[in-house]
């Protein structure tokens, strides 16, 4: 069994808000939680929600990360992940240097077609990639991000975004900003999952650069959706709204036929459903139901696209996320029975399905099935261990279990561990 003074949430919280000065009669006064509530949150007797972490950011005027304990450096470290972010950084700030292509040292931009050269191992230079083999890598790196692969990913990105960099500035096109777009939400994709946010912000501002110079609304369209949900982590639901229309603004665009196209509608689509769960969050049950209503009616047009900017949008999708709303919303009973008639299509991310067992485990724990919650997290650590691991609900969640439970199995022991709990 763990010690009780092991850092959480809770212990996050309860700091914050002594250095602000604050009561807990008097926080709780300020947030749409109960002082029962956050004394037991703050004494790792209850789960700290998404919502009640975010709320109290607000409050108390802090990123949201300051609570979460995020990025988690001993375990980045213990997975020798946290040398790749540097390299990353370094590419998203040279993005307007037009100079030659150099690979770094010790770091390939990725395999040729068989039977081509790899990029920074010839004896000699290398010849140029051409757009279509560069827009075929970029690609390949997002199935990487879905197949939660963030290691590997991590390691070609680098030397892959200076390449396309230097490409679309020396021969520019509207295939080459499309793949350094591409490329950029590969950043920050990555970012987001590890817990550097700034850098996921960093990555989003330079796929809309991209997006601009390709004159790419569907690009664009993907930008404030990514954007929105940077919002819905911080609990900013209004801001986050207003992105969703600008997404829906830079699709209109596009001319008639464009609009209507697959890729546009499955965009489209999406973003029904990130207004969904911010609507969730804002405990909007009218809004929720809106979305997710049009986003159904989207999807029985274009149904499973989910190679469509990778945004797995379809059928699924829309149930998955109603599952979301439903957690968001508190309505744990809802959210189970609703994850019950979910059937995950064959094929579909690892990274889509790992979060839905992190959802279906906090409905799990909320309505005291801690066998079954425990059970979901650990599918989703076998799904995609490297994203579980650095997932806060997921951590959060098996906070809760511990917290539930006089005595804790070995395998939740060993899980708790395995976090870094």
């Amino acid at each position: 069994m763990r010690g009780q003074k092991e850092e959480h949430a809770g212990v996050r919280i309860a700091h914050q808000r002594k250095l602000a000065g604050l009561t807990q009669r008097g926080l709780a006064a300020r947030i749409p939680y109960s002082y029962s509530l956050l004394r037991q949150v703050e004494e790792g007797r209850k789960n700290a929600s998404p919502d009640l972490i975010s709320a109290v950011a607000r409050v108390l005027r802090i990123d949201v990360t300051v609570l979460t304990g995020q990025p988690y450096v001993t375990e980045l470290q213990q997975d020798k992940l946290a040398a790749l972010i540097r390299p990353i950084r370094e590419a998203l700030d040279l993005y307007d240097l037009d100079d030659g292509y150099t690979p770094p040292a010790g770091r390939t931009a990725g395999q040729r077609p068989p039977g081509g050269p790899v990029a920074g191992h010839d004896s000699g230079a290398a010849a140029p990639r051409s757009p279509a083999e560069l827009a075929v890598q970029a690609d390949d790196l997002c199935r990487m991000v879905r197949a939660t692969q963030l290691s590997k990913a991590a390691h070609a990105l680098p030397a892959f975004i200076a390449e396309v960099t230097a490409a679309a500035h020396s021969r520019p096109s509207t295939q080459l900003w499309q793949t350094l777009g591409s490329a950029y939400r590969t950043a920050h994709d990555i970012a987001t999952k590890l817990g550097f946010y700034d850098l996921a912000t960093i990555a989003l501002d330079r796929l809309g650069w991209a997006a601009e110079r390709g004159s790419d609304p569907q690009l664009a369209a993907v930008r404030q959706y990514m954007r929105a949900l940077t919002y819905f982590r911080e609990g900013e639901h209004t801001i986050g709204l207003r992105l969703i229309d600008a997404g829906h603004r830079a699709l209109q665009r596009a001319d008639r036929g464009e609009r209507e196209a697959r890729a546009a509608l499955a965009v489209r689509g999406q973003l029904h459903l990130g207004a969904g769960v911010i609507a969730a969050r804002a405990h909007d049950a009218d809004a929720v139901r809106t979305h997710l209503h049009e986003a159904a009616a989207v999807a029985e047009r274009t149904g499973e696209a989910g190679r469509v900017h990778w945004l797995s949008f379809g059928p699924a999708n829309v149930a998955v996320h109603e599952v979301s709303a439903q957690v968001e919303l508190r309505r744990y009973g809802a959210a189970l029975d609703k994850a019950h008639q979910v059937r995950l299509p064959h094929g579909w991310p690892m990274s889509r399905r790992a979060h839905f067992y992190v959802d279906r485990a906090r409905a799990e724990m909320e309505t005291g099935r801690c066998d079954a919650a425990l059970e979901s997290v650990m599918t989703a650590r076998k799904l995609a261990p490297e994203q579980t691991r650095y997932h806060p609900g997921a951590r959060e969640t098996i906070n809760g279990l511990v917290a539930q439970r006089r005595r804790t199995p070995d395998t939740l022991d060993s899980l708790a561990a395995w976090l870094g709990l």
